[in-house]
């Protein structure tokens, strides 16, 4: 018997107009780990939320969800809080308590388990996920990596039969997440748990796979093996965006072998077909303006007298009419950085200067009047009204410019969008300002592949007509296509700095995966389209 059967699922949410799931039906055996792929508000959060009954969202509902043969909304308040685990996009809403060994042992507390239960699979959990070091710390302190493996211990602690996650790594660095992905993966295989994630970082997340789901426009377009549901989506181009990069280079040729998924199937499949007696693309130099935009200068800074520094003499220049991107670890002060710069913190030492003029002397607002704007991480706090239509016409003609259509939620509020629809209302209502410097912490997170692209295109139209943009992020591909130059943050201060090809060529773990797939055959590749270009180039197109 499944474990998990969906029979004839539809959705729409309260004063909705149209309907978020149609038709959703499959069932998932004990021990399957599923993918699930689609569009920014195709869904696929929506549908996670089904399956926890906890979370379901008001409004209109029909059809079945079982577990075991039985509804979701019969069983008994122990087993459907404990047999179906949850976790979600942002760490800091699962947090419940101040300690972290509090944290580890709340569910079994509120379970009513005896108090010897509760310090066995406490000390067990802890051991198993490695965190004995920061048992008795805050979690205010954790990292954001460290708050979200917390939040999955808390779950796995309660022994769910089922693991749902929502896009989980999205704000977590490109180490941390491939640690947690990881770890994921691990407890499908050495504890049969069953798995459903929505992923963005599909490059990792699909090799653990034994299903994939793609959905669109809330309708289930494939439901299969990772690598049928790959080749179907080849007819797909918006989705096809979204998958592997072995997959996408693989697509733009016709060479009759199995498609390729995982970063080793890729590079074999390329040493395979293709020659590389050419081996790296001709690069033009990069010239920048000779005005800065940004300047921080030995800037330090510490959120209170004793505690530790987190900026330690920072150092960069920005220069007019460019895409700046910078990388790094969580925790390492990249979010602190750009609220230093926005003038939202103070440093107690370092100059900071904006196009030219120390930051000190902008007073008033006079700052952020046409010169300066920051879309900050946390997005939901930018949304000043009760309606998204009312945020669309704060945004204005801007909204226009965004890859996703919002008009169908005009009468929702902000909060209750998907977190992708909300990057893109947040982002939307930043552009409206239409500032001289623009500065975005990690303005992808959530966001499907295509609408990523087509922020990409917007923010280098807005570069070329004028605008200065930095942005922080976790996403390397995306400050691969993005950025005129990148630099890395490392414990308070940047220690490297360069052009993408340059930047991500000499680094193994802030990288794309189509680096790590060719590195050693070809050099300075990049991305998924340096990578075709070069396999195109060679004599006769292949070996």
């Amino acid at each position: 018997m499944a474990i998990l059967t969906v029979k004839n699922l539809n959705f729409t949410y309260a004063l909705g107009t149209v309907q978020s799931l149609t038709d959703i039906s499959f069932s998932l055996e004990e021990g399957d780990f599923c993918v699930i792929c689609g569009a920014t508000g195709s869904g696929k959060s929506t549908l996670l939320k089904m399956l926890k009954r906890e979370l379901t969202p008001m409004g209109e509902l029909s059809g079945e969800i079982l577990m075991d043969g039985t509804p979701l909304s019969e069983l008994d308040d122990r087993t459907a809080a404990a047999s179906i685990g949850f976790v979600m996009q942002r760490p800091e809403q699962q947090l419940v308590t101040d300690k972290v060994w509090h944290e580890l042992a709340f569910g079994l507390e509120n379970l009513g388990l005896p108090q010897n239960v509760i310090h066995r699979r406490v000390a067990e959990m802890a051991s198993y996920f490695g965190i004995e070091d920061w048992f008795d710390k805050p979690v205010d302190d954790l990292s954001g990596g460290q708050k979200q493996l917390l939040n999955l211990a808390a779950i796995m602690v309660m022994q769910p039969r089922i693991l749902i996650l929502d896009e989980p790594t999205s704000q977590l660095d490109p180490v941390a997440a491939s640690d947690f992905l990881s770890t994921v993966g691990r407890l499908n295989r050495e504890m049969g748990l069953t798995v459903l994630i929505v992923e963005h970082r599909l490059e990792e997340a699909i090799p653990l796979a034994s299903r994939m789901m793609a959905i669109e426009k809330g309708r289930i377009i494939s439901f299969d093996e990772p690598g049928k549901v790959c080749n179907h989506l080849a007819t797909k181009p918006d989705l096809l965006l979204a998958m592997p990069a072995a997959v996408r280079i693989y697509n733009a040729f016709s060479t009759g072998d199995e498609c390729p998924i995982t970063v080793q199937e890729g590079s074999r499949w390329i040493r395979k077909n293709f020659r590389n007696d050419i081996k790296e693309l001709p690069e033009e130099e990069y010239t920048h303006a000779d005005a800065p935009a940004l300047e921080m200068d030995e800037v330090w800074f510490r959120y209170g007298r004793n505690l530790p520094d987190i900026l330690k003499g920072a150092s960069l220049t920005v220069y007019e009419h460019e895409i700046f991107c910078i990388l790094g670890g969580n925790g390492s002060g990249k979010t602190t950085a750009v609220s230093n710069a926005a003038g939202i913190l103070k440093p107690y030492s370092g100059k900071i200067r904006i196009f030219g003029k120390d930051i000190k002397e902008y007073k008033g607002q006079s700052l952020y009047k046409d010169c300066l704007t920051l879309l900050p991480q946390d997005v939901q706090t930018v949304f000043l009204r009760n309606t998204v239509g009312e945020e669309l016409a704060d945004a204005g003609a801007v909204a226009d410019m965004l890859p996703y259509d919002l008009s169908a939620y005009t009468d929702h509020h902000p909060y209750d969008l998907s977190g992708g629809e909300q990057q893109l209302l947040a982002l939307a209502k930043a552009l409206a300002s239409r500032p001289k410097l623009l500065l975005l912490d990690e303005p992808t997170k959530g966001l499907d592949s295509y609408a990523r692209n087509r922020i990409i295109d917007v923010l280098k139209q807005l570069r070329d007509e004028g605008m200065t943009i930095v942005i922080v992020t976790h996403d390397v591909e995306f400050a691969s296509l993005a950025a005129d130059r990148c630099a890395m943050f490392f414990r308070g201060e940047i220690t490297s700095l360069d052009t993408p090809r340059a930047f991500f060529a000499e680094n193994n773990f802030y990288t794309t995966a189509v680096n790590r797939m060719t590195r050693g055959y070809y050099d300075r590749c990049i991305t998924v389209d340096d990578a075709v270009r070069l396999c195109s180039m060679q004599e006769g197109g292949g070996k």
